[in-house]
């Protein structure tokens, strides 16, 4: 048998346990870094089959490293197993999971023959947090060579413009007062959330292409009758680069500098999780997934019409500014629903999502498997060049 025909043995082979494994992270959905069952539910299958698990690395009670192999390439899959509030898993975590453990137990069959070290990273709170991040900021990506993972989608694409971004809380704070008996005495925070997202409305016409900015109301006063003296907000922005990021922040907070002024209220602004950069493709490890994936009946048409990308953010962006990363899209039949909807999270355990767990973890191993043996490709990501 080929490596390739090895592969695909391997991943039929574990088959089940995938399945099982995708269907139970999505059965106990959990928020970011509160992943406990779906960490502990992964890691055990992976030393079932001989790897070696590091758990709580990089200060993360739910983040793992696990190793098999011995080869000089150390080529890395990323899991993702975060849920999302009220929805659950309408991001498809529980594929991305089983899909990078389905390519390293394949690999990792095949890591003598072509000279490499697998590694799986458990990657807490993806949604917001960014549990990458710490991973690379505590050194675990020093080593790696290559990173590979997939994200289901409602479509086939073999990448997404993905944005950097920052989410963070902006605090107003005022003076309760009687609304009807002693207004005059109150400082209203809510009029001073009002005038942001005024300020912000009409910024909007002014942004650069790839510049966004999203917010929703988190408290907004206890009482008609009570003037309020706290209001909160959740804003997220987002642009094509760090640098972009940086200057869009810039003229966001002058809208809330603005509102604060004309209301006489302060505010204070708390980071929510790390930002996560813009993401690098690796353009040869892409055109071999892309093989990989057509060999297995999937077809990239809306690439080649060169229709518009879907727009995301991702801190796998952060894992390929310092290894050669990939983060294709595999469709599932998600019946016109699309990602963070309850639709979505109900057609990630459906059949057409069990076939993106097979043939995600096919292609992704193949990719590997294909890098591994390209002498001109694995030079380059021995040297470390991106």
């Amino acid at each position: 048998m080929t490596i390739h025909d090895r592969i695909r043995a391997s991943v039929a082979n574990y088959s089940s346990e995938l399945r099982a494994l995708s269907h139970d992270i999505h059965a106990h959905p959990e928020v970011g870094y509160q992943e406990f069952h779906a960490a502990q539910v992964t890691t055990e299958l992976l030393e079932r089959h001989g790897f070696v698990v590091e758990r709580g690395i990089a200060g993360l009670a739910t983040a793992f490293r696990a190793t098999k192999g011995s080869g000089s390439l150390r080529v890395s899959f990323c899991v993702e197993f975060d849920a999302l509030p009220d929805v659950g898993h309408a991001c498809g975590h529980n594929i991305i999971a089983a899909s990078s453990v389905g390519a390293a137990l394949a690999l990792a069959d095949v890591a003598d023959d072509v000279n490499v070290t697998v590694v799986v990273f458990g990657t807490p709170c993806e949604e917001g947090g960014g549990g990458k991040i710490d991973i690379i900021n505590a050194g675990f990506f020093d080593d790696i060579h290559a990173s590979l993972m997939v994200h289901p989608w409602p479509t086939e694409r073999l990448a997404a413009t993905c944005l950097a971004v920052v989410a963070f809380d902006v605090t107003f704070y005022g003076k309760e007062a009687h609304a009807s008996a002693a207004p005059w005495e109150g400082v209203n925070a809510v009029d001073a959330l009002t005038i942001t997202q005024v300020a912000v409305a009409l910024l909007r016409q002014q942004l650069r292409p790839g510049d966004q900015i999203h917010h929703m109301v988190r408290e907004g006063g206890s009482y008609a009758n009570i003037i309020p003296a706290k209001a909160v907000a959740q804003f997220m922005c987002r642009s094509v680069s760090s640098e972009r990021l940086a200057e869009l922040r810039e003229r966001v907070d002058k809208c809330f500098q603005a509102a604060a002024l004309a209301t006489g209220t302060t505010y204070d602004i708390n980071v929510l999780g790390h930002e996560f950069s813009h993401m690098e493709s690796d353009v040869e490890l892409l055109a071999l997934y892309r093989e990989a994936a057509e060999s297995l009946g999937r077809s990239f048409a809306m690439d080649d019409a060169g229709e518009a990308l879907p727009t995301i953010s991702t801190d796998m962006a952060n894992v390929s500014l310092v290894t050669p990363s990939i983060h294709p899209l595999i469709k599932i039949d998600a019946g016109g629903a699309s990602n963070h909807q309850p639709a979505f999270a109900a057609a990630c355990v459906t059949e057409s999502a069990d076939a993106a767990v097979t043939d995600g973890s096919i292609a992704l191993a193949l990719t590997a498997a294909n890098a591994a043996t390209h002498p001109s490709l694995r030079q380059r990501l021995l040297a470390g060049q991106r």
